[in-house]
């Protein structure tokens, strides 16, 4: 049994793909036997008091911890900062899980951001997390191929575990054969700008040209009015859920075609959203980025630009076969390499390599 700390910017209840991923993770070392305490600033084992800068809070304090490994996630470096002075302090041995380089999009909250503030904040992080990555004794990336292409995971390959994020497979099931589903085409995600659903609705005007298809959009978030009216004014034909709880996200995905992941920003480092599409047979398209691509190719399909997509969903809702076959291999790429139980066992294996190095 090993004595393991982790520490996260944040921690649910407060939503986000970092926070549940932490949350699993430690639940599942647990359920491991091992000992885990988490650090954050909301929800944790320990929560610490900050000053709540968006996105990275900064702790005013930080608890003495005991462990035999400290396990920080990034790119909000605070938290990880700290965490590196107390493994430092305590001879201890310091992972950390490299979730997605930092690039501050033109809006955040509905609020512009000036572009020389943008790049200023840019700035400061790289040298922070460039730092905690020179001394790090391991650092975990989702995808190589995100690594390879970042500015900054890019100059410490030799160090870089892969190990991908993770899906409940017992919760997130298959539903009826892709082929046989309705011309449901699905986004789940926030509502913001660089998610990129203004390509997807572009690219599902020409979609219904040809089709009945059906654009649903589960979610919330900033640009929710501006894309209700985007597609207005295309006459897409687009039902916007808002928020929904975990239970119906599910069972939309068991009835969707397709789900698509149409951003092409470097904030989308993995996508979630497209392991939890496989794990209930559902076939994905990705944009034709680092990162979400490597994972959409082991269910699915990727595009380039509005007319490669609209191009790519016809091919799925109209080829019964293909979507079943895409369906399928979706469901087995994650039991075989994205289930909690083959990704936690995978953290365990880079914990036990460094402390026996």
């Amino acid at each position: 049994m090993l004595k393991i700390a982790i520490s996260t910017p944040y921690f649910p209840p407060h939503i986000g793909g970092v926070e549940e991923h932490v949350k699993n993770l430690s639940d599942n070392l647990r359920r491991l036997g091992h000992s885990v305490t988490v650090v954050s600033s909301i929800g944790a084992d320990i929560t610490v008091p900050c000053i709540k800068i968006p996105y990275s809070p900064i702790p005013i304090t930080f608890p003495n911890l005991k462990a035999e490994i400290y396990h920080s996630h990034v790119p909000s470096p605070f938290f990880a900062r700290k965490m590196a002075e107390t493994a430092e302090k305590e001879e201890k041995p310091h992972v950390i899980t490299y979730h997605n380089d930092v690039i501050v999009p033109s809006k955040v909250n509905g609020y512009k951001i000036p572009g020389f503030l943008g790049k200023v904040i840019e700035k400061i992080n790289f040298s922070i997390v460039n730092e905690l990555l020179e001394k790090a004794d391991a650092v975990i990336a989702t995808t190589r191929s995100y690594a390879e292409s970042s500015p900054v995971l890019s100059k410490f390959m030799d160090k870089v575990k892969i190990v991908p994020n993770a899906v409940d497979v017992q919760e997130f099931k298959p539903g009826k054969s892709a082929g046989e589903r309705e011309q449901i085409v699905l986004y789940v995600g926030r509502l913001v700008a660089y998610k990129g659903v203004t390509t997807l609705i572009r690219a599902m005007e020409e979609v219904q040209k040809e089709t009945k298809a059906l654009l649903v959009i589960v979610g919330e978030g900033e640009d929710r009015r501006r894309f209700e009216k985007m597609a207005e004014k295309l006459n897409v034909r687009a039902i916007f859920t808002g928020r929904l709880p975990r239970k119906e996200v599910i069972e939309w995905m068991q009835k969707a075609r397709v789900l698509v992941l149409p951003s092409f920003s470097r904030l989308e480092a993995f996508g979630i959203v497209l392991i939890e599409a496989m794990a209930c047979s559902t076939p994905v398209i990705s944009a034709n980025v680092p990162g979400p691509s490597e994972i959409a190719l082991e269910g699915g399909l990727t595009f380039n630009d509005v007319s490669e997509l609209s191009e790519k969903v016809k091919e799925i809702l109209a080829n019964d076969e293909l979507a079943t076959k895409l369906g399928k291999a979706g469901r087995k790429s994650v039991e075989e390499k994205f289930s909690w139980e083959v990704v936690t066992r995978r953290v365990e294996e880079v914990y036990l390599e460094i402390l026996n190095t």
